[in-house]
C-alpha cells in the first residue's frame, strides 16, 4: 500500500553525506509513493582532488545525481533556492559531515525553521541533529543522534535519549544506519498522519 502519495519531501545534502542515510530512506519512501525532491547544496570539503563543477558527492562516493539511480522515476534534482515550506510535507537530513555545513547556510536553516513553524515532518539522522540545533529548535525537545552530539543536543537544550529513532511531535531523530528501518518507519508512520501540503 502507498502510504505517501501526494507527499512531497525534500532530501538535502551537501559534500561527504552518509552515503546510506541518503539512499535507504529516499528508496523507502519513494516505495511508498511519496514525491522525493533531491537537494544538493554544494559546499564542504571533499577529500577527493578538486574538479570544476564537481557533483555533491557522499562519504563513500555517491554523487548526486546519483549515476545508477538517474532523475525521475524515485526523485528528482531541485534547487534549494526553489523550495517553499508551505510546498512541502517534510524534510530528511541525512548525516556524515554534510550537515556541518548545511547548518552554515542560512537558507537552510531558514527552511527547516519555517517548516518546524507549519509543523512538516523534519527527520534528521546521525549528525544531522546539528541543523537543527543551529535552526533553534532542539531545546526542550526530545532528541537523539550520534554519540558525538550527546553534548551539543544537551548544550542546546534538549533531552538527549539513546534510543534508534526519537519522534517529538514533528521532529524525528535518529543514531546511525543501523537504525535506519526504524528511522524510515517512523518517517512513514508521522507523514501518515497528516495532510498533505
Amino acid at each position: 500500500m502507498s502510504r505517501l502519495v501526494n507527499r512531497t519531501i525534500a532530501f538535502l545534502v551537501a559534500h561527504e553525506f552518509e552515503d546510506l542515510e541518503l539512499l535507504y530512506p529516499l528508496l523507502r519512501l519513494s516505495e511508498e509513493g511519496a514525491s522525493i525532491l533531491l537537494v544538493a547544496v554544494p559546499m564542504g570539503h571533499h577529500p577527493r582532488p578538486y574538479l570544476p563543477d564537481k557533483p555533491v558527492t557522499g562519504r563513500f562516493g555517491h554523487p548526486v545525481p546519483i549515476p545508477v539511480m538517474p532523475p525521475g522515476r524515485h526523485y528528482r534534482m531541485e534547487k534549494l533556492e526553489n523550495l517553499r515550506a508551505e510546498d512541502l510535507d517534510g524534510i530528511v537530513l541525512p548525516g556524515g559531515f554534510s550537515p556541518d555545513y548545511l547548518r552554515r547556510n542560512p537558507a537552510v536553516l531558514d527552511l527547516v525553521r519555517a517548516c518546524h513553524a507549519r509543523g512538516k515532518v523534519i527527520a534528521a539522522i546521525c549528525h544531522a541533529p546539528w541543523v537543527l540545533i543551529s535552526a533553534g529548535i532542539a531545546k526542550g525537545k526530545r532528541m537523539t543522534g550520534v554519540v558525538a552530539l550527546r553534548d551539543d543536543l544537551i548544550n542546546a537544550g534538549a533531552i538527549f535519549l539513546d534510543e534508534p529513532v526519537v519522534r517529538d511531535g514533528n521532529l524525528i531523530t535518529s543514531r546511525r544506519p543501523d537504525d535506519l528501518p526504524d528511522f524510515c518507519k517512523a518517517i512513514i508512520e508521522a507523514l501518515s498522519e497528516t495532510q498533505p501540503a
